[in-house]
């Protein structure tokens, strides 16, 4: 029986976010073994795999505040800005993967994906349901997008997972990034939450962290909600936030190996 994963390398993880459009190349280059060797071990493993924009999209993003909407010729041009850097960015991640031996296809979300403000309104999915039927982990990314009330956004690989979740179900959903976990003390980082349901969270709300580096899209704190209202509609899925910095940690996880924190419905 297949088990559909959604897998996300973190853009803080293989992109320096505190130096503009600077690549991490040997770690993501180490990422990549790890994820051929869990399929590698796994064959019943499909992967829909994601990356943030990291120091490459969230630079240009924050210097023409494109999140927030897009209405003049200014503005218009900087959303091209970035599209032109997150897609540079996932040049480098396809060439590793594809350096890795790893079947993958990009999905250039700006390309196929309309936004009603922030949130993915239309987007059809079919392609990537072809790719994972043939054995091919679809690539997306957080990406500027076409929005209905807003002009244009950004929106992150974890929007663009929310709505694919909706989609396609997968049992899990994977977040790799430096943090080991979500922190009931950020930026202490001395008590490390094992596990956040619906119902816990609010006693750690407060002290849950935003994001190393440059990031318009929100932070720990706003991926955790996101998620937290992802698992509560979705009672069988669980996700977990964990650092893809240690060597072994991905390929352990992609196998079912609890690290970090897990979010769940109960």
């Amino acid at each position: 029986m297949t088990e559909l994963v959604f897998l996300k390398l973190g853009g803080s993880l293989i992109t320096d976010k505190t130096t503009p459009y600077k690549i991490r190349s040997d770690k993501l280059a180490r990422l990549v073994d790890e994820i051929h060797a869990a399929q590698t071990r796994t064959p019943n493993l499909r992967l829909v795999l994601g990356h943030g924009a990291g120091s490459f999209g969230h630079t240009a993003a924050n210097l023409h505040g494109t999140r927030n909407g897009v209405h003049n010729e200014k503005e218009w041009r900087g959303f091209a800005e970035v599209r032109f850097q997150a897609g540079t960015l996932n040049h480098f991640v396809m060439q590793a993967l594809h350096k890795a031996n790893i079947p993958a296809m990009s999905i250039q979300p700006s390309a196929g994906a309309i936004a009603h403000d922030a949130k993915v309104l239309t987007w059809d999915v079919a392609p990537i349901l072809k790719a994972l039927s043939n054995g091919i982990s679809p690539v997306v990314y957080g990406d500027t997008i076409f929005d209905e009330l807003r002009g244009g956004t950004i929106l992150s690989t974890e929007d663009l997972f929310e709505y694919l979740a909706h989609q396609l179900a997968p049992a899990r959903i994977l977040l790799a990034g430096l943090e080991a976990g979500v922190w009931s003390d950020f930026p202490a980082r001395q008590q490390m939450v094992g596990k956040v349901t619906p119902k816990t969270y609010d006693a750690i709300a407060g002290k849950v962290g935003g994001s190393h580096g440059a990031d318009v899209t929100g932070g720990m704190k706003s991926k955790v909600e996101q998620m937290l209202r992802l698992v509560g509609k979705f009672p069988q899925m669980t996700v977990q936030i964990f650092s893809g910095e240690e060597a072994g940690n991905l390929e352990k996880v992609l196998q079912g190996r609890q690290l970090g924190t897990l979010i769940a419905s109960d």
